[in-house]
């Protein structure tokens, strides 16, 4: 067990700890190959459905909503559960509604499961709505390159003009001045 020989062991010694904070070093990265972190939570932040929130929630990462918020919601993705219910404007790049979202909805792209019950305005670039889901409200497109709550506008009318060959009868009932 003891002997003056350097004969090598099967396992190495450990390496002593460093004396002060300031020798510490960053550990190694696990392996070459593997991917860099992405800068938000892989794993989204969970509002489980014995959970009730009153105020407003904002994230730079993922949310999902299976329990009750009163209150305005922000995040990069946002997952309305099928028994949620969120009283409040939502706001993200992508919004998946399967609950209940009784208040505006303006995200890049939206999506309205067969289970959700929206009871305000969507506003747009991309909408998908499942075949059973329940919608009350306006429907507004929004222009990808236009910032937020910005919609495409109908080309001016100078006073005087008509609309081309499809007379003046529409539901602005002529023309105004701008």
């Amino acid at each position: 067990m003891f002997s003056k020989g350097n004969k090598p062991t099967g396992t190495p010694a450990p390496a002593p700890a460093p004396s002060s904070p300031s020798m510490a070093t960053a550990p190694a990265p696990a392996s070459p190959s593997a991917p860099p972190k992405p800068t938000a939570s892989a794993v989204p932040s969970i509002i489980s459905a014995d959970l009730k929130i009153v105020g407003n929630m904002q994230s730079n990462g993922d949310i999902q909503i299976d329990g009750q918020v009163e209150g305005d919601v922000v995040s990069r993705t946002l997952t309305v559960g099928e028994g949620a219910l969120v009283k409040g404007s939502v706001r993200g790049e992508t919004v998946r509604i399967c609950g209940q979202v009784q208040g505006e909805v303006n995200a890049a792209s939206v999506i309205i499961a067969k289970t959700a019950r929206e009871s305000s305005d969507v506003v747009h670039p991309s909408l998908a709505i499942e075949a059973g889901a329940y919608l009350e409200g306006n429907i507004r497109r929004m222009e990808p390159n236009r910032p937020t709550g910005m919609t495409a506008s109908a080309p001016v009318l100078k006073p005087g003009e008509g609309l081309g060959g499809l007379g003046g009868g529409g539901m602005g009932g002529g023309t105004k001045p701008v």
